[in-house]
This record gives structure tokens, C-alpha cells and sequence, in this order.
């Protein structure tokens, strides 16, 4: 049915057509979600895996610990280069092309790591590494916003969320087990992470769809001129050009653009980095007061990540608590999505992310039980995952078509702070002692606990001034 004034020849969904991702069974829904859901954590386990073996890289290649650690580091700067590329890539030619060829080349590079003789090619490769591994971390969000409608796409991205975090948190425990086993080693790390990529992308090669609206109607478009032979048959996404000034001016630098200029993306940012920094921290942190300090061997002193994990997973029933109220703002709003209606587990993250960090400071001492540090990590843990989780919502809530440019944006600023984190780890905490170290950065925690609060305020506002996302007062 055509709308008045509207062209008839522009190809749209028509109510209940299967072909719209939309109108896909849940369960088909569901088997698309994990599988995104796998393959952002193959990713996401090669940023942690390797951090067990740098003392044996470093051995092995004659480097201090100061440039071994470069290992996490680089891959993560690919992290936070990577999205430029692939997110408005996905806009572009669609989420499939964006995502599988880039797994492909993660899982060579991961070889590349593996069989390296020198720390050159170690870093050289794990940074290429973590180009073509940031691919699913900045698209899949995106393409669960395809796939789900508003109301229930905070549980999928509870669910992927999971995975995402849970890569970073268990690759060290991976790591250890593997490094300590005289037939294994530190090249093991890399080869299992290229086996996982292997086989996960194998699986998106075969059972993947195509999930992007504008790609979608496109083909559809071509498709009904073929039939009808009408030619007049359009959709707006054949209209993009492409050439490599278009883009470069266009398509890479959009998310440039959106962190520099909207100011939900830039605040968004912000808060996500510093927590998101942390967490790659602990790769670090970790290891001096469970390793060092305590004398725990290194599977062992691997073993309180999984108190990390436990707060990860804990996560999920905080964001699930908020659906119900959430659905109720979304029938309010007539099913315009409310962004702000994210931010009140994204206060409780908050509170939690900031007790967990002074809590383990100051019971990280040897002389106190190890129960409590680990306690303290499922606070870490269960903070940053439900603050992640709200901040990715809140995106795709307001950029919609955009998404995937406004988490990479994102995942750009965030990315680079991670890296930086593990560098400056090791002098901070072994010359101010654990406690005074994790206090300035609780304190910092603790400075940023009103920001959902400002965001709940005042987030409309900030949403009026966007150029991608205009708001819809009708």
C-alpha cells in the first residue's frame, strides 16, 4: 500500500513480509544471535589468550616485559582502529561481507602469531590481528538492531554482551592451562584462537543471512525489475556512490564524525572507556597480586578471573530486571525507542563498578583471606558488564541505521584506552602498592557515578542536537 505523496516505486517492506529481518521467527532470531554472539567471543578471547605467555615471549625473544606486553596492547590499538573500517563497511555493502572475510583474516594472523620468530612479527601480526578481529565487536550490536525490534533487543544484547566480556575474562585462565603444558607453550595460545576463529566463521559462511534493511531492499529492488521488467523499481541504497574519495570523505570518517561531533556519542564514549580500560587492566593487576604477591602458581593465580566472569554473567538478571519497565516506555512512546530508559541499571553498574574497586584494593593484601579480592572482582565484573551492555543499547536505540558507525565510534576511543591501560599497570601499581593505586582509580569510579544520571536528563536534549539521529517529537 502506498502512503500518500509517496513514491510507488520505491521499494519498502509491505506489512508481515517474511524477508524483513524483523518478521523472522524468534528461533531463527535466536540461532542468528549466537552465532554473533560466538563470533564476537572468538574475537574477544584473542585480545586476552596471549597475555599469560608474555613472560615466555619475551624470553624467547630477548625483550623486557615493558615491550611484551605490547602483545595485549597492539591488538587492542587494532581494536580500536579496525571499526573506522568495518563499520561503515556494514552500512555499505551489508554486515555479512563486513564481518566473515575479516574472521578469515583474523584466524591467519592468529597462525602468523603462532609460527612468528621474532617480536617483530609477534606484534606486528597481533596488531593486524585485532584490525580484522574488531569486525564482529563493532558490527554485531548493529545487526542485532536488525534483526530485533526495540522491546526485546536489550535481552539479545545482554546475552551477546556476555560473550563479548567473557572473552577478555577467560582467555588468561585458556592461556595459563595451555602455557604450563610441556607439550603446548606459548604458541598454543595463538593456534587455538585461530582453530576457534576457524570453525566459528565457518559456521556464519553457511548459516549467516544477510540482516542490513537498506542491503536487503536493494537487492529486492533488483530483483522486482528483473521480474516486472519495470525498470522505475529503487531503493535509496543504489544511489550511493562509490568510489574511494566517497569513501574516505564519507563512509571511513563517519565515525570520526559522530564521536567529534554528536555529543550522546562523545559522552557515551567517554564513560564506556574508562571502564572498558579496567577491565583489560586487570590482565595486568591480576597476576601481581595473585601471582606475585600471594606465590600462586600461574593456572592458579588465573583462577580469580573467573570471579570476573561470575559478576559478567551476574550482569544479565540486573539488565533483564529493567525490560519490563523499558517495554512499558517503548508502548508510551507509541514504539519510538527511549534511549534514556537504559540508564537507570546503568547507575547500578556504576555504584557496583566503584565498590569493586575499592574493595579489591584494599583487601588485595597477602595477609587477607583470597576470598575477598575475589569477591571484590565479581563486583568489577558485574559493574562494568551491565554499564557496556546500557551503553551499547543506547546507541542502537539512537542511531538505528547508524548504529553500527556510533559503536565503532565507540569502540575507536575505548579501544585505545584499553591498550594504554595494561602499559601503565605494572610501574603504577608496583610503585604506589596495590591499594593506593586502585583507590585513584575507584575515586575516579566514583567521580563518574552521576553521569546515567546527567544522560537521564538531559539525554533528549543532547539527542535534538544530533545530524544522524533527529528526534521525532510528533
Amino acid at each position: 500500500m502506498v502512503k500518500d505523496g509517496a513514491d510507488p516505486y520505491l521499494v519498502h517492506w509491505e506489512e508481515n513480509e517474511q524477508a524483513n529481518p524483523k518478521n523472522w521467527s524468534t528461533l531463527y532470531k535466536c540461532f542468528i544471535t549466537f552465532q554473533l554472539g560466538m563470533v564476537a567471543l572468538a574475537a574477544s578471547l584473542g585480545s586476552s589468550i596471549i597475555s599469560p605467555a608474555e613472560a615466555a615471549i619475551g624470553k624467547y625473544t630477548g625483550v623486557g616485559r615493558e615491550v611484551s606486553v605490547l602483545c595485549v596492547s597492539l591488538y587492542i590499538i587494532g581494536f580500536a582502529v579496525g571499526p573506522l573500517c568495518w563499520a561503515p563497511m556494514s552500512e555499505l555493502l551489508g554486515r555479512r561481507i563486513s564481518i566473515i572475510p575479516a574472521m578469515v583474516c583474523l584466524s591467519l594472523f592468529s597462525i602468523g602469531t603462532a609460527t612468528s620468530k621474532n617480536i617483530q612479527s609477534v606484534l606486528l601480526t597481533r596488531f593486524f590481528g585485532g584490525i580484522f578481529g574488531s569486525a564482529p565487536v563493532s558490527n554485531v550490536s548493529a545487526a542485532l538492531g536488525d534483526i530485533w525490534d526495540p522491546k526485546v533487543r536489550g535481552t539479545a544484547v545482554t546475552f551477546y554482551a556476555v560473550a563479548v566480556v567473557g572473552g577478555p575474562t577467560l582467555g588468561p585462565l585458556i592461556g595459563s592451562a595451555l602455557l604450563v603444558n610441556p607439550h603446548l607453550g606459548w604458541r598454543w595460545t595463538e593456534y587455538i584462537e585461530a582453530i576457534w576463529a576457524f570453525t566459528i566463521t565457518t559456521l556464519l559462511l553457511f548459516f549467516l543471512p544477510e540482516t542490513y534493511g537498506p542491503v536487503l531492499l536493494k537487492k529486492k529492488a533488483q530483483r522486482l525489475r528483473k521480474e516486472t521488467g519495470d525498470q522505475a523499481y529503487w531503493h535509496p541504497q543504489e544511489n550511493i556512490e562509490v568510489s574511494p574519495k566517497t569513501i574516505i570523505t564519507k563512509q571511513l570518517s563517519r565515525p570520526i564524525i559522530m564521536l567529534t561531533t554528536e555529543p550522546m556519542v562523545t559522552c557515551i564514549a567517554l564513560y564506556a572507556s574508562f571502564v572498558y580500560g579496567l577491565l583489560y587492566l586487570t590482565l595486568e593487576v591480576f597476576p601481581i597480586v595473585f601471582e606475585e604477591q600471594r606465590g600462586w602458581s600461574p593456572v592458579v593465580g588465573s583462577l580469580p578471573f573467573l570471579g570476573l566472569f561470575v559478576g559478567v554473567c551476574a550482569a544479565v538478571f540486573i539488565n533483564l530486571a529493567n525490560q519490563k519497565r523499558y517495554a512499558r516506555l517503548l508502548d508510551e512512546a507509541h514504539g519510538k525507542p527511549v534511549p534514556e530508559g537504559r540508564c537507570p541499571p546503568m547507575a547500578i553498574g556504576g555504584v557496583l563498578f566503584a565498590i569493586g574497586l575499592f574493595w579489591f584494593g584494599w583487601t588485595a593484601n597477602k595477609h587477607i583471606h583470597w576470598i575477598s579480592p575475589v569477591l571484590a572482582a565479581v563486583f568489577i565484573g558485574a559493574g562494568f558488564n551491565v554499564i557496556f551492555q546500557q551503553c551499547i543499547n543506547f546507541l542502537v536505540d539512537t542511531y538505528q541505521l547508524y548504529a553500527a558507525s556510533a559503536v565503532s565510534a565507540n569502540t575507536f576511543l575505548r579501544s585505545f584506552l584499553a591498550a594504554a591501560f595494561p602499559l601503565v599497570a605494572s610501574p603504577m601499581f608496583h610503585n604506589l602498592g596495590v591499594g593506593p593505586a586502585m583507590s585513584i582509580l575507584g575515586g575516579i569510579a566514583t567521580a563518574a557515578i552521576p553521569v546515567p544520571f546527567i544522560f537521564m536528563k538531559y539525554g533528549l536534549a543532547l539527542r535534538k542536537k544530533s545530524k544522524f539521529a533527529p528526534v521525532d517529537d510528533d
